[in-house]
């Protein structure tokens, strides 16, 4: 065992949850939202079915999809942090539809040092979720969905963790211009870890680490003419967490949208702040092929600087 290694792994644990949502529980990258839409409107959509569907929010959404999408995102973040995703969202005749997905996150650059405070090497530290979802309209109104994620994470190089977990939703159109959508996310998510390949026993240890449990529902309101959309949403988790979403996109013109919104608006005492945020696509048909252009600026309270998630997608 490397004399240091101990020191590592607690600097590498505190890096890896520097995700500040339901912050010190696992998963915590897997919260932060999904692509630079989603995020600009305060990550708000667990009921919008317009526009570039994600079933990231709530796996019910993919039966409403019009378009097959297809959509990479990168994030530039302070403190070393990556944040990338990668989306594939189409309908499957006649009612259904189907969605994939890749969340990679994780922190480099970490400064590696011993006992003695000399540094020794540079490390890093990842996480990923794949999910795969699927819904199906059992009424011209609603939809039901699920969806399987795996994650996998690494720690410290032998110390890592792969699980499984469920999603389920349903989306229902209230009036013609009024949807409702929940979500269950993270049904039996959860780490487990162990570290007798770096420790001896009896400092070895196996431990689990599970994922808060998250509740959402919301409400979308389709602006007339198609014009965009206004989101509002509500989430409880098993962490005893409260926390209120909004989010509104308008469409200037056919190739080019506006967007803002505010995540985690939290009353209690434990809140870690709102994040603001806003952002816009601009998009050209050619053909069959609609690329787009989208773009959010997401504030983060306790970091040194925001965070700008840039996403190219195509619909066709």
């Amino acid at each position: 065992m490397k004399p240091y290694s101990r020191y590592i792994v607690l600097l590498l644990l505190y890096t890896t949850i520097a995700y500040p949502q339901n912050a010190g529980t696992a998963g915590a990258f897997a919260r932060m939202g999904f692509g630079a839409r989603g995020m600009a409107m305060g990550n708000s959509m667990t009921a919008v079915v317009t526009g570039d569907i994600s079933t990231y929010y709530n796996p019910a959404l993919s039966a409403f999809s019009e378009h097959r999408t297809a959509a990479a995102s990168f994030g530039i973040l302070s403190l070393d942090r990556r944040l990338n995703f990668l989306s594939y969202t189409q309908s499957v005749k006649p009612k259904a539809g189907l969605s994939v997905g890749l969340i990679n996150a994780g922190v480099g650059n970490i400064d590696g040092r011993n006992s003695d405070g000399i540094h020794t090497e540079d490390y890093s530290t990842y996480e990923n979720q794949f999910y795969l979802a699927f819904s199906n309209r059992v009424d011209e109104r609603v939809s039901l969905g699920v969806a399987v994620k795996i994650y996998h994470s690494k720690l410290f190089e032998e110390v890592t963790s792969t699980t499984v977990g469920f999603d389920i939703g349903a989306c229902v159109q209230i009036l013609d211009n009024l949807y409702a959508g929940l979500s269950i996310q993270d049904i039996g998510s959860k780490y487990k870890w162990d570290t007798h390949a770096i420790y001896p026993d009896p400092e070895g240890k196996t431990t689990t680490d599970k994922f808060p449990n998250l509740r959402r529902i919301g409400l979308a309101y389709l602006l007339p003419s198609h014009m965009g959309v206004v989101s509002a949403e509500f989430e409880n988790s098993s962490e005893k967490t409260n926390i209120v979403r909004i989010g509104a996109e308008y469409n200037f013109m056919e190739y080019f949208s506006v967007r803002s919104g505010i995540d985690r608006i939290d009353f209690s005492d434990k809140a870690t702040g709102a994040k603001p945020s806003f952002g816009f696509s601009a998009k050209k048909s050619f053909g069959d092929w609609t690329p787009a252009l989208t773009y959010a600026f997401v504030f983060e309270s306790y970091a040194p600087h925001a965070m700008h998630i840039i996403t190219l997608s195509t619909t066709f």
